[in-house]
């Protein structure tokens, strides 16, 4: 008995078009796409926003892909990753506000206790020889700069804070979009990979398959790795400060975890509200905070971005430093902070044309 069959599939009829109507098209959607996104700008947010995360987190699920299925990898993820985010929300946060608060209260007494040592400290070692002013001069100026730049650095800090808490519905629907896009960017990597390829000429996916293979792993490995690496610094900064009784140790602790993300100046520049604070102890506890931040600027140059990053940026530290000085000249703080990950994806793409392209004799 035959089965019955179905009705017959249509064949879509082919529609003729010239390459030049087709590159019309294309530039004509290229641009609807641009004004989108300038008349939408959270639009762009959440894409980068999204892409960032999911690569970040494609670090760790690749790992825990070679001992399980790869769905049950990115469902244990993003379970870890929730109740990190949980954890920080409901403990975390409210232990750094309250730190911060305490901080800017208890600014005028530190201050007054490092200028009641630091005269003492300059004439011992005679850098005050090399100062513009008088000791007590310029100690006094800068006791009044440091007090305006922490104290409106607080301010506008709790500024922030308060409305973000205000807005934390909003908040919550904007994680929420960054994990729904982080997922399905997750769990469909892969039909992407093959979307791309097909959208490729046929005589160039062999090419266009190893520049995805070497932007997935050197972007995965470089944003998981540091965001591992900014983890540890934070946390042994925090344990070994409070070891040391240096007091707001999880907020100096946060503070060198977020600083850490400037190439090479950031782990100095963490370390000094951490090394003022301990000077307003005593000068014993000031010199093992200065030791403190030293060996974590080993750990963290020798051990921790050789293992977690391998090499996934290999570039001259020279080159390094001049990308995050022309980010800093050209978008602040945020271009510092994306300087590198830009210089990651160019020096990808410089290695993949610089062993394909040719030029022609003649």
């Amino acid at each position: 008995m035959r089965a019955k069959s179905g009705p017959p599939k249509s064949v879509p009829t082919p529609i003729h078009i010239s390459r030049r109507t087709r590159n019309i098209i294309v530039a004509l959607a290229l641009v609807a796409f641009a004004v989108l996104l300038w008349q939408a700008p959270s639009l762009l947010a959440f894409m980068l926003g999204g892409t960032a995360l999911a690569v970040v987190l494609s670090f760790p699920a690749r790992l825990l892909s070679r001992v399980m299925p790869r769905w049950l990898a990115i469902l244990l993820t993003f379970l870890v990753l929730a109740a990190l985010a949980i954890t920080a929300l409901a403990i975390v946060v409210p232990i750094l506000l309250d730190q911060l608060g305490a901080l800017t209260k208890a600014i005028p007494a530190i201050a007054g206790r490092i200028e009641e040592r630091l005269p003492g400290l300059l004439n011992r070692s005679g850098a005050d020889s090399f100062l513009p002013l008088p000791v007590d001069e310029f100690i006094e100026r800068a006791k009044g700069d440091f007090l305006n730049a922490i104290q409106n650095l607080a301010g506008r800090l709790l500024g922030e804070v308060v409305p973000f808490v205000a807005g934390a519905v909003s908040a919550a629907i904007t994680l929420f979009g960054l994990i729904f896009i982080a997922a399905y960017l997750l769990a469909d990597a892969r039909k992407l990979r093959r979307l791309v390829l097909l959208a490729s000429p046929h005589h160039y996916r062999r090419d266009v398959r190893d520049l995805w293979s070497a932007f997935s792993l050197t972007l995965s490995r470089y944003l998981g790795g540091l965001a591992v690496s900014l983890a540890i610094q934070g946390a042994l900064s925090a344990a070994a400060l409070y070891v040391l009784g240096v007091p707001y140790a999880l907020l100096l602790g946060a503070w060198v975890a977020l600083t850490a993300l400037i190439p090479y100046l950031g782990a100095w520049v963490g370390a000094i509200p951490a090394v003022l604070l301990a000077l307003s102890i005593s000068l014993q506890t000031a010199v093992l905070t200065a030791i403190l931040f030293l060996c974590i600027q080993m750990l963290e140059s020798n051990l921790l971005t050789p293992r977690l990053q391998g090499k996934a940026l290999r570039v001259h530290p020279v080159i390094v430093f001049l990308a995050a000085v022309t980010g800093a000249e050209l978008a602040g703080l945020v271009g510092v902070i994306f300087a590198v990950p830009t210089l990651a994806v160019l020096h990808v793409l410089f290695e993949f044309f610089r062993a394909r392209v040719r030029v022609a004799r003649g």
